[in-house]
């Protein structure tokens, strides 16, 4: 995995929905593990620095592939950096085919996919979690869909999710885009008054087919706005963009998503399909889920995500996710998908409950970085790690040993060594190398970390502090 990184833009970590194409982001530009220029060694992954990703490791079984986000999917594939998953994780593979499974990747049935973008035209070569297409025969860009408000028009009945819909859904817009090689549609989430608004990176790169792109923002009331992009960040599978005339927009407001708990209410709000203003329901079912996405062997993103079985689809990428009170705890990105037509089926299915965000505070110190400088850090260790497994079972997965630290990192600077196995960051049990690099990612640069490392028959712990990189 890499916990730093410049990474080119690239949608999310599951099958990415629209189009569904979703480059994901998370491997360091110029393949380098741990810090710039250095290759990460076979078999290992950068972890939470630049670096590309390498062969498949031990426990590897999450693609881009089987992911879909609200934007554009990317189609991930194991033995990327990060790509490697936990213990019972499904595998996940590009859409709409699913490649031949590559060594140390299971030929299971479940994917992992981007939520990513409605698209109009295939992306890249068909590597989406597959096209949606409306029932009248339109592309799924939304053109022939009208834009409608939620609104409460019974106070008796209104439920929770009629009150947290009416709240978020003004500041939830349809991001449309157009590039030389194809159009595809996703969500996004009104960041400010004057015209910020916060997406996935997978969703304006058209699964990195989208340079030179033009793209337009729909808000909730139908009304449409021209919209460029101030900056993005792959790592994070994160972008904002600036709508040109700001009037009328309705800025979120975002909970602190460290609040989340097991078992909150939360309400997906979207346009998968390009059908805008979609609300759907569920609850968290899991926070600080380690998942990685990516459309190509050298492009993964890893996500420190909440999960939740709230319905996400192809077009949902970038949206909100809300809790109770209407207050934005995640950006969706994307998703679990499973092949359809039996065993070796090409084809996959979309949303089954299983979906995944971007925590909410996490996306702000990223958009804020990118309004502020035009690009965001990325938070970095300085070393290349793959999973340690438990003797010969690679899907039993003991910790995240250290292939190389690279010199004049924090990792170096803290005397971790080739050969030592990251077994906890803090309180948080680290099992695989993509559980480390959502673990450093997720914390902010500068941050001090405690890491439990185990060392030949010897276990101890070390401080860090944590350093950054541009993404």
């Amino acid at each position: 995995m890499s916990e730093h990184g410049t990474p080119r833009p690239a949608p999310g970590t599951w099958a990415p929905p629209s189009a569904w194409q979703q480059p994901l982001p998370g491997q360091p530009s110029e393949g380098q593990p741990g810090a710039p220029g250095a290759p990460a060694p076979t078999g290992a992954h950068p972890v939470g620095g630049p670096g590309a990703p390498t062969a498949p490791q031990p426990g590897a079984g999450y693609t881009a592939a089987g992911y879909h986000a609200a934007g554009y999917p990317a189609a991930g594939q194991p033995g990327t950096p990060g790509a490697p998953g936990g213990p019972g994780l499904p595998g996940t593979t590009p859409f709409p085919a699913a490649p031949a499974p590559r060594p140390g990747q299971r030929s299971g049935r479940w994917r992992m996919g981007v939520a990513g973008l409605l698209a109009g035209a295939l992306i890249g070569g068909g590597a989406g979690a597959g096209v949606a297409v409306l029932a009248d025969g339109s592309d799924g860009g939304g053109g022939s869909v009208a834009a409608q408000n939620v609104t409460i028009t019974n106070p008796e009945t209104a439920t929770s999710v009629t009150a947290a819909a009416a709240k978020a859904a003004p500041s939830v817009v349809t991001v449309y885009v157009t590039g030389s090689s194809g159009s595809g549609s996703g969500s996004g989430v009104v960041l400010t008054d004057d015209g910020y608004v916060v997406t996935n990176n997978h969703v304006v790169s058209l699964d990195g087919a989208g340079e030179g792109a033009t793209v337009s923002v729909r808000t909730s009331d139908g009304t449409l706005h021209d919209a460029t992009v101030v900056g993005t960040n792959a790592v994070y599978d994160l972008a904002v963009l600036e709508v040109d005339d700001p009037s009328g927009l309705t800025p979120a407001t975002f909970a602190d998503s460290d609040d989340v708990q097991v078992g909150d209410l939360a309400v997906a709000i979207g346009a998968p399909l390009g059908l805008s203003d979609t609300v759907t329901d569920g609850i968290i079912s899991a926070t600080g889920r380690a998942v990685a996405t990516g459309s190509t062997e050298g492009d993964a993103t890893v996500i420190d995500a909440l999960q939740t079985d709230a319905a996400i689809n192809p077009g949902n990428s970038g949206g909100a996710l809300v809790d109770g009170a209407g207050e934005v705890i995640g950006i969706n990105t994307a998703i679990a998908t499973v092949a359809a037509g039996g065993p070796g089926g090409q084809s996959e299915s979309g949303s089954i409950g299983v979906g995944f965000a971007i925590p909410g505070n996490t996306a702000q110190r990223i958009a804020e970085e990118i309004i502020e400088n035009g690009s965001a850090q990325t938070t970095y260790l300085g070393v290349s790690a793959q999973t340690a497994a438990a003797g010969d079972n690679s899907e039993i997965g003991t910790g995240a040993q250290v292939v190389r630290v690279e010199p004049g990192t924090p990792a170096a600077d803290a005397g971790l060594q080739a050969g030592d196995v990251v077994t906890a960051v803090g309180d948080r049990v680290v099992t695989t190398s993509t559980e480390l690099t959502a673990a450093v990612r997720s914390a902010t640069p500068g941050d001090e970390v405690t890491l439990t490392v185990r060392r030949g028959q010897a276990t101890d712990q070390v401080d860090v502090a944590l350093g950054s990189t541009n993404g």
